[in-house]
């Protein structure tokens, strides 16, 4: 049986709903924040954050940290993030598989990585290296894409698996991008989850895309899909009790309708657990 903490279910952490959190208490049971958003010296994101964490649980989920990179790691943001890490008492701290920049330039976009056996070493030693630095286990979140390179080795699950194994790293499955890339590169999404060790996932994400007809865009701009929600579904059958938030980060609706869709995961699991004991 796993032993991995379970947080319920979660939103992301929005400026346009910190009011509306703080004066009537949604039935959230925790939510994730952009780390980059709070690794300021103060100002009114902070003030909220601190006001919100006092209520819920918080995890802290980076875009910058660069993990595939080629740069030496960034120390300064390093310790940066170990700093609002002590602020916040996250209880855990997430980023992305992915490259974000070269040459000191950020290109504020997740880009994909090769799957072979040298990136699967590279991004190990680098994964722990943050590891030892911030002195927990992170979590890596696989990205959505739409390019592949020819030289990769593995298909993009093998490549997870061997760097969480690797590195001995931790796993933020998000549904939503298995889609996405699936549609993108015409695989089959069910053997994604079926190639990924249980007792490494420690959340999944879902969120909503924009579909262009022969591509998928991850956009999080946009309801959850019937596919995503029937990917989830097959996903709890597999993993179990895991933490699960949504995503929204452009057309953010009023936070009740980001309720509603906690609500529709809330009932996959309870139908699917009603299934497992009948």
């Amino acid at each position: 049986m796993s032993t991995r903490p379970y947080l319920g279910y979660g939103l992301g952490l929005r400026k346009e709903h910190y009011k509306t959190i703080l004066d009537e208490r949604p039935a959230v049971d925790w939510f994730e924040i952009l780390s980059e958003n709070y690794m300021v010296d103060g100002g009114k994101p902070l003030y909220y954050l601190d006001r919100i964490r006092e209520q819920y649980p918080l995890v802290m989920h980076g875009v910058s940290l660069s993990i595939g990179g080629t740069d030496p790691l960034d120390q300064d943001y390093l310790a940066r993030l170990r700093s609002l890490a002590d602020r916040v008492q996250p209880a855990w701290i997430s980023d992305h598989l992915c490259w974000t920049g070269v040459h000191g330039t950020n290109l504020h976009d997740l880009m994909p990585l090769p799957y072979t056996e040298e990136t699967v070493r590279h991004v190990a030693d680098r994964v722990s290296q943050v590891q030892d630095y911030l002195g927990c286990q992170i979590l890596l979140e696989n990205v959505s894409s739409y390019v592949a390179f020819r030289d990769s080795e593995f298909t993009e699950w093998e490549f997870l698996r061997e760097v969480a194994e690797q590195a001995d790293c931790l796993i933020l499955l998000d549904i939503n991008n298995i889609h996405v890339s699936a549609f993108n590169h015409n695989f089959d999404p069910y053997a994604y989850l079926t190639s990924i060790p249980p007792e490494r996932v420690y959340q999944f994400h879902l969120a909503g895309h924009t579909h262009e007809g022969d591509l998928i865009i991850d956009t999080h701009d946009h309801p959850i899909v019937d596919p995503v929600w029937e990917l989830y579904a097959a996903a709890v059958r597999r993993f179990g009790d895991v933490s699960t938030m949504i995503e929204r980060d452009d057309n953010i609706p009023p936070l009740g309708e980001l309720l509603i869709e906690l609500e529709q995961a809330r009932r996959i699991t309870r139908n699917i657990q009603r299934e497992q004991v009948a």
